[in-house]
């Protein structure tokens, strides 16, 4: 209850009864004065002086056709109702509050403007662009070495560029991490700033009385002798939820579309969330294990970022049982496998499984890859003596192919001139043997235990022993991104539905329709003018719609009849 002085102008009444400019919340008034009245032929002036009481609801509802009507006096302050000056006393607590949400609208501002999103965007796209063609977690040596001073890239980037910036691991420095919270930012102050009241503005029953503004709508047409009942019947049969109060009605589909961009915008923030989860929480790792050894997950994985925290699933020991090849009838590698054993710490087997190439192995947290393949050693006899293992070397060779070799001497160690037989592979399947001059001697496949004379010496090859290489690594942000990527295809096809509104008021004999939408805008004209040639043949009666609201009334009429 406060005492507030009120200048009212009323203009002059029109035939429609339906068009008022009078507040329609109640008003209590005491200790009223009517200073003066003033009364001609176009306008009725009143100027009261009056306690208002209204409820906050009812002012809100109000707000927008009212606020223009009634202006409140500029006159002196209004004293208190308990006049003990006690407003003073939380001016300086206001003035703050007041402070800190005008910082907080301003930053709001900047934050969801347009262009800076634009641009915060295409930073961070060049950035990750820029992640692919520098190589990503390389000794410094590498860096010192490609990006010389002496000849720098583009003219001036040299290696003490990637160290200072953090290039070096690009999705996991500052520099790119703050460019995605502060892309988020902004992302999070367009939904608050933009998107949530546009859904806030929609979900309204926006009547109108003013046929004024419902001509002004994308589709407007006048309808002689029809009624607003008729009509709405007509829009539920299409799908629309329908609304009528008193001569008025409204009517609405689509409105998921409006929430599509909210959806839209969370399912970028989770994809940012689960990369920068990916970049800066994860563990990877490689390592590279002959057939019959072990080694510990923890030793192998190594953190790449602030968030990377170990578990109990590092102390895993994973033995490899086995590994082994398919071939092309070429002779070609087709596939490669590693039957793979996992131990607890008691060395009890909790898990087995053979992997292959885009067939890994997955528990507790962190993920085994099947990547790579090598010989480690080979297993001869030799004069029926062993076996003996011989430590298989790779060798280059022009081309993108494999070629391991071995050397068995012959003869005393302290000889200088010391000879030996050469042995090479590609694969597992075929041994090539060279004597002591490299002249090629034979080809042996390993356990067919057939014997092989090179300066007489008796050589059977036993075994080639393979080694698999594997790449670990954890990755708590894969199942983000993958809702994110998810909820984004799924919102993406949403946002592409037409919220269409519809206005229409009835005017004696005429309604006044006339409607919008945000999408399809070529379309709906003729969408609307489908609608209003139908007719409605069903012989029941119709409810317009189920309204829980007290000030909206649930109307059944009669079907439309010509």
């Amino acid at each position: 209850m406060e005492t507030l002085a009120l200048n009212l102008s009323i203009p002059p009444l029109k035939p429609n009864p339906y068009h008022t400019h009078l507040p329609k919340y109640p008003l209590s008034l005491s200790a009223s004065q009517i200073h003066y009245l003033k009364h001609n032929k176009r306008n009725l002036s009143l100027k009261i002086t009056c306690k208002l009481k209204a409820t906050r609801q009812s002012v809100e509802r109000e707000k927008g056709g009212v606020a223009g009507k009634i202006s409140a006096s500029e006159g002196a302050p209004l004293l208190s109702e308990d006049g003990n000056g006690g407003g003073n006393s939380a001016g300086g607590g206001g003035g703050k509050s007041k402070l800190v949400k005008k910082l907080w609208r301003r930053v709001l501002s900047v934050l969801s403007n347009l262009p800076l999103a634009i641009g915060e965007m295409a930073t961070v796209a060049a950035l990750m662009a820029a992640g692919t063609i520098i190589e990503q977690g390389e000794a410094p040596g590498f860096y010192i070495q490609k990006y010389p001073e002496d000849h720098p890239a583009l003219g001036f980037f040299t290696w003490r560029w990637i160290f200072a910036l953090g290039f070096d691991h690009m999705f996991s420095c500052p520099l790119f991490l703050s460019l995605l919270a502060l892309l988020a930012a902004s992302l999070m102050a367009c939904t608050y700033t933009t998107q949530i009241p546009l859904v806030k503005v929609a979900r309204r029953w926006s009547f109108s009385h003013s046929a004024e503004f419902i001509s002004k709508q994308e589709f407007a047409e006048t309808l002689p002798r029809a009624s607003i009942q008729d009509l709405g019947v007509i829009l539920m049969g299409s799908g629309y939820e329908v609304f009528l109060k008193g001569p008025s009605l409204y009517a609405f589909k689509g409105l998921a579309g409006r929430f599509a961009p909210i959806g839209v915008h969370l399912a970028m923030l989770l994809i940012m969330v689960g990369g920068t989860l990916t970049a800066a929480g994860s563990f990877k790792g490689s390592v590279t294990v002959p057939q019959g050894l072990n080694f510990i997950v923890g030793d192998v994985l190594g953190p790449s970022g602030f968030l990377s925290f170990p578990t109990e699933a590092f102390n895993t020991e994973v033995h490899v049982n086995r590994f082994f090849m398919d071939y092309y009838d070429s002779g070609e590698v087709r596939q490669f496998h590693s039957d793979l054993s996992l131990l607890d710490l008691e060395g009890k087997e909790v898990m087995r499984k053979t992997i292959s190439v885009n067939d890994p192995l997955r528990y507790g947290g962190f993920t085994i890859y099947q990547t790579d393949w090598s010989l480690s050693a080979l297993q001869i006899m030799k004069d029926d003596e062993g076996p003996f293992n011989l430590a298989m070397a790779p060798l280059k060779i022009n081309g993108d192919k494999k070629l391991y070799g071995t050397f068995l001497p012959v003869g005393s160690p302290d000889s200088p001139d010391l000879k030996g037989i050469s042995m090479l592979a590609r694969d597992l399947q075929s041994i090539v043997l060279y004597d002591l001059e490299g002249k090629f001697a034979g080809i042996r496949r390993p356990n067919s235990k057939l014997p092989i004379d090179i300066d007489g010496h008796k050589i059977v090859v036993v075994d080639a022993i393979g080694s698999t290489g594997l790449d670990l690594k954890t990755d708590p942000g894969v199942p983000v991104v993958y809702a994110g990527f998810g909820f984004l295809m799924l919102t993406t096809c949403i946002s592409f539905l037409s919220h269409a509104q519809i206005w229409a008021l009835q005017d004696g004999t005429t309604v006044v329709v006339g409607g919008k939408t945000n999408r399809a805008k070529i379309d709906f004209p003729d969408d609307m003018n489908h609608l209003l040639d139908q007719r409605h043949q069903d012989g029941k009666r119709i409810a317009v719609s189920r309204l829980s609201s007290r000030d909206e009334i649930v109307y059944n009429w009669p079907p439309f009849r010509d």
